[in-house]
C-alpha cells in the first residue's frame, strides 16, 4: 500500500500565492517526514489528505481512512467519549501506555496542553487508520511523554506522516522526509539529518553554480555591449551620405561590402550575442537558493533601570482541588535569563498566569502564551495593518529574521500557528520590553526558526523567563533555572 500524490494545487481565499503549487510525491507504508518552514504548506497538505480541505487541483490515491492529529493540542479528537468510554483491550492498552487517568476525558479542558496532546495521540491511534497524519505531535511535552509518543508512533504499521520540527524524532521514525518550500517539495531518504546534509550539499552546489551563471552573464554583456558598438560602426562605415560626390572608389567599397554581406557580419553577431545574453539570464534565474537569516540581530529594547523587574513573595498556588505549587521568595533582576521546567500538569503555565499579574505597571513586559486563542489572532493580524510604515517596517524585518517570509504577513488571515507566534513576539518587541515571559515559544516553530529564536533570547539584553522543554534552547539561552519538584503527593515545590 501506498499514497501517490500528484500535482496538487491550493490557494487559500484571499490570498496572493498558492499555498501548494504541484506538489507530488509518493509515501510508502512507514514514516514519511513532511519539513520546512513555517507557511510552507505542511499543515495545507495535511488537511487535504485527510479531507478537511479541497484541493484546487491535482489528486491523490486511494482514497484511505485517515486520522489527523492537528497542532492545537486544546482541540479534543471527535472520538475522545468513544475512546474514553471503551474497555477493548487497544484503549486499555494505550490508555496505560500514555498514563491517561479516569477523568481525563470528563474534564478534557482542564488538562495542561501536553495532557490534551496525549489525549489527542492515543484518540488517533484507537480509530487504527490506514493513513495517520501527526502534525507536531511533541509540542507540549516533556521528555517522558516525548518517549512514550516515539515508541507509539514507532508501533504503528499504516502509512504515517510526521509534520515536526522535533529532529531526534524524525530520525528514529522515517525512512524518507519531504523537504517543502514555496509549496512544493523535494523528496530525500532517510531521516531529517540524512536529508539536510543532502539539502546542504544541493544547496552548495547551486550558490555555486549561481555564481558562476552571474559571472558568465557579465562576461557576456560586455561582449555584446562590444559587438553592438562594433555593428554601429560598421552600419555607418556602409553610409554613403558623407561620401564626396565625386569620391567613386569609397562609393564602390560600400556598394562591394552590401553585395558580398560583409557589411552585415557584425549586426548577425551583435544579434546572436543579445540571444546569448537573454540564455544565460534565463539560466541565472532559474537558479533558486532560498533566502536565509543566519546571523544575529539586535532590537532597541534595554535592561531595566530598575535593578529588580520582578518580586514574588513566599507564596502557595493551589493547583486544581489536590495540589499545591509551593513558592518561596523570588526576585527577577533587570539582566537575568531564567529558564522554567517540570513535568506536564505540574502547574508551569499556572504560575506564569500567576506572575504576569504581580509585574508592576511600570515595567514593559511581552507575554507570548503557549496557545494563542482566536481573539488574539484577530489583534495581532489587526494591529499589524494600523500600524505606520516604520513600525511596520521593523516588525517585518523581525519575521524576516525569525525565518518567514514577510510578504505572507500581509496577505491576509492565513497565518500558520508559527508565523502568528512570530508575528506576536515582533509587535511586542515594538515596545522594547524590559521583561519577556515566553511560555512555549516554539511550539509549531520550524527548526530554522527554533535556532533563530536561540540567538535572540541569547543577545536579548534585558530579563526573560522561559518555559519550554527545548533542553538545548534552555542551555543555549538561560543562566538560571527554576525547577517544580515533587514533594509529596499533593505538594510541589519551586526550587
Amino acid at each position: 500500500m501506498q499514497l501517490n500524490i500528484s500535482s496538487l494545487h491550493y490557494t487559500y481565499p484571499e490570498s496572493a500565492e498558492p499555498a501548494l503549487c504541484g506538489l507530488s510525491a509518493t509515501l510508502p507504508c512507514g514514516w514519511t517526514g513532511i519539513v520546512g518552514d513555517n507557511g510552507s504548506g505542511k499543515s495545507t497538505l495535511a488537511k487535504i489528505l485527510c479531507g478537511q480541505l479541497k484541493q484546487d487541483g491535482g489528486s491523490f490515491a486511494p482514497a484511505l481512512r485517515a486520522a489527523y492529529c492537528q497542532q492545537d493540542a486544546s482541540t479534543p479528537s471527535e472520538n475522545l467519549q468513544d475512546f474514553i468510554c471503551s474497555y477493548d483491550k487497544e484503549a486499555l492498552m494505550l490508555r496505560n501506555a500514555f498514563g491517561i487517568e479516569e477523568d481525563w476525558g470528563w474534564r478534557f479542558d482542564t488538562l495542561s496542553c501536553g495532557q490534551q496532546k496525549r489525549m489527542q495521540i492515543a484518540c488517533a491511534l484507537w480509530a487504527e487508520p490506514q493513513l495517520l497524519i501527526m502534525d507536531e505531535p511533541t509540542n507540549h511535552v516533556d521528555a517522558p511523554t516525548r518517549e512514550i509518543i516515539a515508541n507509539a508512533l514507532t508501533r504503528f504499521r499504516g502509512i504515517g506522516i510526521l509534520i515536526s520540527h522535533d529532529r531526534t524524532l524524525l530520525d528514529e521514525l522515517c525512512t524518507q522526509c519531504l523537504f517543502m518550500e514555496n509549496g512544493t517539495g523535494v523528496m530525500r531518504p532517510g531521516g531529517f539529518s540524512q536529508g539536510q546534509d543532502q539539502a546542504g550539499l544541493e544547496r552548495a552546489t547551486t550558490l555555486r553554480e549561481k555564481e558562476k551563471a552571474k559571472n558568465e552573464l557579465q562576461r557576456l554583456k560586455k561582449e555584446a555591449q562590444s559587438r553592438s558598438e562594433q555593428a554601429s560602426r560598421t552600419a555607418s562605415r556602409r553610409s554613403a551620405r558623407n561620401v564626396a560626390k565625386h569620391d567613386s572608389d569609397a562609393r564602390e567599397k560600400i556598394r562591394l561590402a552590401v553585395y558580398s554581406g560583409q557589411d552585415g557580419k557584425a549586426g548577425k553577431l551583435s544579434a546572436r550575442m543579445d540571444s546569448r545574453v537573454q540564455q544565460a539570464s534565463a539560466t541565472l534565474s532559474d537558479l533558486h537558493v532560498q533566502k536565509r537569516y543566519e546571523g544575529n540581530f539586535h532590537t532597541n529594547a534595554e535592561a531595566s533601570r530598575r535593578p529588580v523587574v520582578l518580586h514574588v513573595p513566599e507564596m502557595s498556588l493551589p493547583l486544581g482541588e489536590e495540589r499545591t505549587l509551593q513558592i518561596p521568595q523570588l526576585f527577577v533582576e533587570n539582566h537575568d535569563h531564567i529558564g522554567l521546567a517540570g513535568p506536564n500538569g505540574w502547574g508551569k503555565t499556572t504560575l506564569v498566569k500567576q506572575l504576569m499579574g504581580m509585574v508592576d505597571d511600570g515595567v514593559r513586559v511581552l507575554y507570548l502564551p503557549q496557545e494563542p486563542t482566536a481573539d488574539q489572532r484577530k489583534s495581532a493580524l489587526r494591529s499589524l495593518q494600523e500600524l505606520n510604515n516604520k513600525d511596520r517596517g521593523e516588525v517585518l524585518k523581525t519575521v524576516a529574521r525569525l525565518n518567514s517570509q514577510p510578504e505572507r504577513f500581509m496577505e491576509g488571515d492565513e497565518l500558520s500557528p508559527g508565523e502568528l507566534r512570530k508575528l506576536m513576539l515582533a509587535l511586542g518587541m515594538l515596545e522594547n520590553p524590559e521583561l519577556m515571559i515566553l511560555d512555549e515559544p516554539t511550539n509549531h516553530l520550524d527548526i530554522g526558526s527554533v535556532l533563530a529564536l536561540e540567538r535572540f533570547l541569547a543577545n536579548f539584553p534585558g530579563a526573560f523567563l522561559l518555559v519550554t522543554h527545548d533542553q538545548a534552547l534552555l542551555e543555549g539561552t538561560t543562566s538560571r533555572i527554576w525547577e517544580i519538584t515533587q514533594e509529596d503527593e499533593a505538594t510541589l515545590r519551586l526550587i
